[in-house]
């Protein structure tokens, strides 16, 4: 089967990105792109201070609208695009202003950045128990993934843990080409644990202009490359299944 062009991780003017939605999906159609999700920043750390972002309700609101009405654009011209709503949130945010501000069933895409520690899985699966807790159906959940995530801190000590956790909460690994780094050779147990327990995975190039939208090639010679091919077509599938 040969693999979609997918890059599910791409930034614009809502945060820290240099175009605007309808601009970075029409270069994805231009390009080819079967799958792309629009994932701005959102974060209450100190990264706040220096960098736009999903701060209130209201701009929220407004990026989300402009998603939806390039989705309907998508679908009523017959495209071969997928679009979809997403969101990277920071790891370092409170829990509390997550919960505020960030409705989940309003997303099909969040992605997680800086997951680092058990402490971390901890503080993800607790705001993923609670979200749960408010959302019927569980349908309307949406896909949970790890942004740009460096597997060697968990490598030699808690790797079990995290494969359980990626697991239990069916949570997707980001081969993200803007850190290739992190799906290097010195990686290759957490790939082989990957695949061994069916985890999930999908393509990002953490775009911030247009012209990054394409680079794509790597991550997919490395999903080949780790036998990992199937671990993608279950993930779209499940992509097509829930949207």
């Amino acid at each position: 089967m040969e693999l979609p062009r997918i890059n599910l991780h791409a930034h614009t003017l809502f945060s820290d990105g240099q175009n605007l939605i309808k601009d970075i999906v029409n270069k994805a159609l231009e390009l080819g792109i079967n799958y792309l999700a629009i994932t701005d920043h959102f974060t209450n750390s100190w990264k706040s201070g220096i960098m736009t972002n999903l701060d209130s309700t209201e701009k929220i609101e407004d990026y989300l609208n402009e998603i939806s009405e390039c989705q309907e654009f998508l679908i009523n011209n017959h495209k071969n695009l997928r679009l979809f709503k997403g969101i990277e949130v920071d790891l370092s945010s409170s829990a509390n202003y997550i919960k505020r501000l960030i409705n989940p069933t309003k997303f099909e895409i969040i992605l997680f950045e800086y997951l680092e520690t058990p402490e971390g899985i901890a503080f993800v699966r607790n705001l993923i128990d609670q979200w749960k807790n408010s959302v019927s159906p569980l349908k309307d959940f949406p896909l949970i993934g790890l942004a740009h995530f460096d597997p060697s801190n968990f490598l030699y000590d808690g790797l079990n843990v995290l494969i359980q956790f990626l697991k239990d909460y069916n949570i997707f690994f980001e081969f993200n080409s803007r850190y290739p780094q992190y799906y290097s050779r010195r990686n290759e147990m957490f790939f082989k644990k990957l695949k061994e327990h069916n985890i999930l995975v999908a393509i990002g190039s953490d775009s911030h202009d247009s012209r990054s939208l394409d680079n794509i090639l790597d991550p997919h010679i490395m999903i080949k490359a780790y036998n990992l091919e199937s671990n993608l077509e279950m993930f779209i599938n499940h992509l097509k299944q829930k949207f």
